[in-house]
């Protein structure tokens, strides 16, 4: 018994240590400019995190105290846990599955359209109510600002590989034949009914466009690049949760039988157990 409370306890830390990476996920992502806006993934992760992480402990206290029942009870939590894990992992792919840039003409950086991304990221960014509050997080940053500083020259800007964020939200689409003037300041063409983002923007620097469709498909496609790394981070503590729970349960399964084989051995009759 005193190997297999060793066993399990090293089992349950090493199921400890597995939630700093779930946690420290949604910690980078809420450090994120745009999931800060959007505030969909971050939280869930961290409160997920310490749930395992709480879990964990329990299972680490039950192995070392010898408490059976709250052995199990970890057991039990931990199946469930990696079970939503992998749902919450299966999830993120199939929503950040779809969606790229598309290149234009003597253009170095990629422009985004609302259509090419699912359904449940179009839904977070096209109700007006929410979009509002998005618009004015991202204007409040200094990303467009931070374009005027870096370029001068249009040829510099042009062949610049600027973020999603910046390609959608700071300039207006390429389609639109406004003539560069600097990154956040454009002239009008003649005829700017080409899309309805050419109509939206605005060269007030707190305006641009912030309203544009462009500017949240250029959102959704840096949520959906954090979203991937996040869960590689996930599947990855997954692996390791389902490896950990399986070593647990087998130490626990052998433990139990060998007390019934002990008593079986001492003419005890056998007892069923769980």
């Amino acid at each position: 018994m005193a190997l297999n409370k060793t066993v399990m306890g090293a089992i349950n830390f090493i199921a400890m240590v597995v939630s700093i990476p779930i946690i420290g996920a949604g910690i980078w992502l809420a450090t994120q400019q745009d999931n800060a806006c959007v505030q969909i993934l971050q939280w869930p992760l961290i409160i997920f995190g310490v749930i395992v992480l709480l879990v964990a402990v329990a299972g680490f206290i039950g192995a070392f105290c010898r408490i059976n029942w709250l052995l199990i009870a970890y057991l039990v939590a931990m199946l469930i846990l990696i079970v939503l894990l992998g749902c919450l992992v299966g999830f993120i792919y199939m929503v950040t599955i779809r969606g790229s840039g598309h290149l234009e003409p003597n253009r170095s950086y990629l422009e985004y359209h609302l259509e090419d991304f699912s359904g449940f990221l179009r839904h977070r960014v096209q109700s007006s109510f929410k979009w509002d509050l998005i618009r004015s997080c991202l204007s409040s940053s200094s990303m467009c600002a931070e374009l005027n500083q870096s370029f001068r020259l249009a040829q510099d800007f042009f062949t610049a590989p600027i973020s999603p964020l910046q390609s959608g939200c700071c300039k207006p689409p390429t389609l639109c034949g406004y003539t560069f003037v600097n990154p956040t300041y454009w002239i009008m063409p003649i005829n700017n009914a080409a899309d309805m983002d050419c109509l939206k923007w605005n060269n007030d620097q707190t305006q641009l466009c912030y309203g544009c469709d462009s500017c949240k498909a250029g959102l959704l496609e840096s949520l959906k690049n954090q979203w991937r790394k996040a869960d590689i981070i996930l599947l990855l503590s997954l692996i390791a949760l389902i490896s950990v729970y399986m070593i647990a349960a087998c130490v626990f399964r052998n433990a139990k039988t060998q007390k019934l084989f002990d008593k079986y051995k001492q003419g005890q009759p056998p007892q069923p157990y769980i």
